[in-house]
């Protein structure tokens, strides 16, 4: 995108320039932040959910991946302040440095670039007791102030829920669609609709919804297992229009890998639906 874009437009979406431009939309309606100068996104997305402990930054992590492995340039925004967990999965640790372009991103052993909390504190175990304010600002910063170079993909890892910093990455970040996530449990369609309704006040595109621990399939006979009970995705997702795009297992060696930081060596299957949608866009 050329950095002198005069579309005057209040809002990014339909501009042909939409998610690389470097200037903040004219209007007052507009709470866009400008987009780092020496970076390049063209595509913006956002994984969400209504309630936390869905595996959220999973789900985040095993697209980001699988675009990596097909090519793409991907980067991760980790807007979870105070619970960051995608740079322990890829192993990556700060400091990251900082040049009179802005901060750098820490690049995974993919190359997948990854900008979290955790990458810029002394300490990875120090809890990050901050305000509203202080937190919707530091996502802010990670899209003005972080120099993403040129990007195909930017996944944004949102906190869960409804409150001050989700709703800082929907009006301050040009996202192009969300996928949320959720598990099945009796509140699945109470969290889904939290989400969904959220997204639509925001005028955010939804690409569909992911079911998290769906099953867990029997190593020795093949079984599934519904651990939390029978699913209602599919009546839900009916009910909102929207597609299930994915239902995943339980499987331990998604959380192994994980814990060990070798994400990037995982091949998550079954997701095969959700990575069309992000490549439609």
């Amino acid at each position: 995108m050329a950095e002198d874009c005069s579309c005057n437009k209040t809002s990014c979406s339909g501009c042909e320039s939409e998610g690389n431009c470097s200037q903040t939309p004219k209007g007052p309606e507009s709470f866009l932040e400008p987009l780092n100068a020496a970076s390049s996104i063209k595509k913006v997305i956002g994984v969400a959910s209504g309630k936390g402990g869905v595996g959220k930054s999973f789900v985040t992590a095993s697209l980001a991946s699988a675009m990596t492995r097909a090519g793409y340039k991907v980067g991760i925004l980790d807007s979870d302040i105070t619970g960051p967990s995608i740079p322990k999965m890829y192993d990556v640790h700060g400091p990251a440095v900082g040049t009179e372009n802005g901060i750098l991103p820490i690049p995974a052993k993919d190359g997948t670039k990854i900008m979290s909390i955790n990458l810029l504190v002394n300490d990875e175990e120090s809890p990050v007791v901050w305000r509203g304010p202080i937190l919707a600002g530091t996502v802010k910063q990670f899209w003005s102030e972080v120099c993403w170079g040129e990007l195909d993909y930017l996944f944004v890892d949102m906190p869960p829920g409804t409150g001050d910093v989700p709703l800082t990455v929907f009006q301050s970040l040009p996202l192009d669609g969300i996928v949320i996530v959720t598990s099945p449990q009796d509140l699945v369609e109470l969290i889904v609709k939290k989400c969904f309704n959220m997204a639509t006040m925001m005028n955010i595109p939804v690409l569909g919804v992911v079911e998290n621990y769906s099953y867990f399939e029997c190593p020795h006979c093949g079984e599934k297992i519904s651990v939390f009970g029978e699913s209602n995705i599919d009546a839900t997702a009916k009910e909102l229009d929207i597609e299930v795009l994915a239902k995943l297992p339980m499987n331990p060696d998604y959380a192994k890998a994980a814990d060990d930081g070798v994400f990037e060596t995982l091949e998550v299957g079954g997701l095969e639906k959700a990575l069309e949608k992000v490549k439609a866009l």
